[in-house]
């Protein structure tokens, strides 16, 4: 008997979504009156009231703000974290911006629509409570992160501190430094999930030595949405004169947070994730009076020294990407920052809820409140987490994504299949999710 997760607003989402799949059905004629309505659904659901916790459970709320976007329903996203479709009109701005540029280049983008760039600049800046002379637009966390990780001058035996749960191609930028330069790479291993912030900044601490020069955190782990206490981190480096550059991938409009009470220094993420932003759009945040000490990644004039500018001297690029970052974010203003993130809260505890008593099932996120997001991963015992999530994709057309972290290490260890729902997701959805690893839990995958 089919597993459905219990939800009073159930029947009237499905027939909304009933609606959305008649109008692909008939051609995709509907996505063009859905693109022109979408821009109204922001000012519908900000006039909703209600605490966050009660709009997370509202379906008619979710349901049409599930209008908004574009996405393919027969087969179900939950790799979120890796990139997040665009709501419809952000697609729009997109292409519309993209049709200006190549009226003629040299002018339409140029000069134009580049200068427009700094109109979102000073929102990014506003929406997250700094200065518009702190915020670079970069392509994503990697490139905003590598700029810190490269840009900060360090000579051979100069060590550098992160997690072994860093992001892999943050610790590949660190192993080129240590292969060119001679710089030692030093990584801590944290429990998984870990329920003691303290314990977190402890481990970090014991590990600085006097040669520790740069320190590597995640606010928010890929692997398993384990918050860090990055403020506690930052301000244990700033205590010792070393710099600690905070990877935001999976913070930035996920968690509800201002980089000015976050009280970082160096601040790098995506906006293609949780802020739905175009691909290959991101952000970094350099404290004003640190941007001189912190080289470009390409090179930039010696007058743009102290300009936070420098960091997107990049050459010839689209503005489009970076100028349609603007309806992400009245989207994401929309919504409402808190209660999009109890809403993300509230599809996690759902579904887990579900699982949790199978004795096989083993959950590497923890759901005490306030140490981890909406993004968790989740191990069913004695199958492999490939095999599961190869069989989740070619049986139940469920897309999400494998981690096997460390395996080799008893302790630090672990795997599973990552789970990432966004504000779009379904209950139904997540009703086949739960079918489908409870039959795995039961009957196994051949």
């Amino acid at each position: 008997m089919s597993h459905t997760i219990h939800d009073p607003s159930r029947r009237t989402f499905l027939g909304t979504l009933g609606g959305v799949a008649a109008g692909v059905g008939a051609g995709g004629a509907m996505w063009g009156g859905l693109r022109a309505e979408a821009a109204e659904i922001g000012d519908e659901l900000r006039r909703i009231e209600g605490t966050p916790e009660q709009i997370a459970r509202d379906e008619d709320y979710w349901a049409r703000a599930a209008t908004a976007y574009t996405v393919d329903r027969s087969l179900i996203n939950l790799n979120n974290g890796g990139v997040s479709p665009s709501p419809a009109f952000v697609q729009d701005a997109m292409k519309r911006h993209l049709d200006f540029s190549n009226q003629c280049p040299p002018y339409t983008m140029w000069r134009v629509l580049e200068p427009q760039r700094e109109g979102v600049r000073q929102r990014l800046a506003r929406a997250w409570g700094v200065s518009p002379d702190e915020i670079a637009i970069t392509r994503n966390a990697s490139e905003s992160l590598q700029i810190c990780q490269l840009g900060l001058d360090l000579k051979a035996g100069d060590e550098v501190l992160c997690t072994t749960q860093t992001y892999p191609r943050m610790v590949t930028t660190f192993k080129q430094r240590e292969r060119r330069e001679g710089i030692v790479l030093r990584q801590i291993t944290i429990p998984t999930p870990c329920e003691d912030p303290g314990e977190i900044v402890r481990r970090f601490e014991s590990a600085i030595t006097p040669r520790t020069k740069m320190i590597l955190c995640s606010h928010v782990i890929n692997l398993t949405g384990q918050v860090l206490p990055v403020t506690e981190i930052t301000a244990l480096g700033r205590a010792r004169n070393i710099p600690v550059v905070v990877d935001g991938a999976h913070s930035l409009a996920c968690l509800d947070f201002s980089l000015a009470d976050l009280d970082v220094d160096y601040y790098g993420t995506s906006l293609h994730k949780w802020l739905c932003a175009p691909h290959g759009t991101g952000l970094l945040y350099v404290r004003k009076h640190l941007i001189p000490g912190l080289w470009p990644m390409m090179a930039a004039a010696e007058t743009q020294d102290d300009d936070i500018r420098k960091f997107e001297e990049i050459g010839t690029h689209p503005a489009a990407n970076a100028l349609a970052i603007g309806e992400a974010l009245t989207f994401h203003q929309s919504l409402g920052p808190a209660r999009k993130f109890a809403r993300l809260i509230h599809l996690r505890d759902t579904w887990t809820s579900e699982l949790s008593g199978l004795k096989r099932v083993k959950f590497h996120t923890s759901f005490a409140p306030g140490i981890a997001t909406g993004l968790s991963t989740v191990q069913i015992k004695d199958i492999d987490s490939d095999d599961l999530n190869n069989w989740l994709w070619r049986e139940h057309r469920i897309l999400c994504t494998v981690i096997k972290h460390n395996l080799s290490d008893r302790e630090d260890g672990f795997q599973g299949v990552r789970v990432s729902p966004h504000v779009y997701t379904t209950m139904e959805e997540l009703g086949r999710l739960v079918d489908a690893l409870r039959h795995a839990h039961e009957h196994g995958i051949t």
